[in-house]
């Protein structure tokens, strides 16, 4: 009998490769999941830490012995929950509204109060702020308006022209319906379409700034026309011209207990996945 792979082999086996000199593309979940390690020649930044299966430290202690800061682009499980593998990680202040989405029971397979430092010190992140790795690779910090969810933030590296986008700006769709687990989390899908409009907007007026746009998921890096994609289609929504699909086409959405409420709505090369109620509510308007 074939033996099945362990919870650790499928969350914590990780690959990684040397995009740019001083600059690691780290990847896991059979290859859907990006995660990015930045050396200055001082320090080292990594971007998220992933499921927490408790190996993500001593993995990327291989590729660098440069003092280590840590921040998320988002508080969801896959990016955030091995956190508590290092003593202190920055984050959005919006980190709150979408904790129970890594805290809440059954959301991460793995007792996160088993990490070396569980209670790690949580360091806001504001817009504006810059974290300097030495050798004149500034990473500036932009806080993001709540679209894909409530605790995103951009991270833009000047020096090696890259901008980091956690799970706003995906390959092929991004995920728009409330995935916090937090009842008690605002969510309006206009506001959220407004947002995701308007953060597309904010990175194409600095597109001089970066050649790569990094998400963390299906694919990278992405072209700028990407982006502006984007914000057609919030625009074909609004105009009643998107295309709208029952079927949803993606084996893990089609997963989630929302599932059946869930649309794809489509325009050109991007797409969103949203509740149907929500997109009814502005089509063509």
């Amino acid at each position: 009998m074939e033996q099945q792979p362990s919870l650790e082999q499928i969350f914590g086996s990780y690959t990684a490769w040397e995009a740019k000199e001083g600059t690691w593309f780290l990847n896991f979940m059979n290859g859907s999941e990006n995660m990015y390690l930045l050396e200055g020649a001082d320090r080292a930044l990594l971007i998220d830490t992933g499921y927490g299966a408790g190996n993500l430290r001593k993995f990327v202690e291989k590729l660098t012995d440069k003092p280590l800061v840590v921040v998320n682009t988002h508080f969801h499980p896959d990016h955030a929950a091995g956190n508590g593998e290092f003593e202190e990680v920055g984050m959005s202040g919006g980190w709150s509204l979408d904790a129970p989405s890594v805290t809440s029971s059954g959301a991460v397979p793995f007792d996160l109060t088993k990490l070396p430092c569980p209670g790690y010190k949580k360091v806001i992140l504001k817009d504006g702020d810059t974290i300097d790795l030495g050798g004149g690779r500034v990473i500036e910090v932009w806080e993001v308006k709540p679209a894909h969810c409530n605790s995103s933030l951009f991270f833009l590296d000047r020096k090696e022209r890259m901008l980091f986008t956690g799970d706003e700006y995906e390959c092929q769709q991004t995920i728009m319906f409330d995935n916090s687990n937090n009842p008690d989390a605002p969510y309006d899908g206009k506001e959220r379409l407004d947002n995701l409009k308007e953060n597309a907007l904010r990175i194409l007026g600095e597109a001089d700034a970066f050649d790569w746009v990094l998400p963390n998921h299906n694919g990278y890096p992405l072209t700028k026309s990407y982006v502006e994609a984007y914000v057609g289609l919030v625009d074909a929504i609004y105009a009643g011209t998107a295309v709208i699909e029952e079927k949803l086409n993606h084996p893990y959405i089609e997963m989630d207990p929302k599932a059946r409420e869930l649309c794809r709505v489509r325009f050109g090369r991007v797409s969103i996945f949203m509740k149907k109620e929500e997109v009814q509510k502005v089509y063509g308007k």
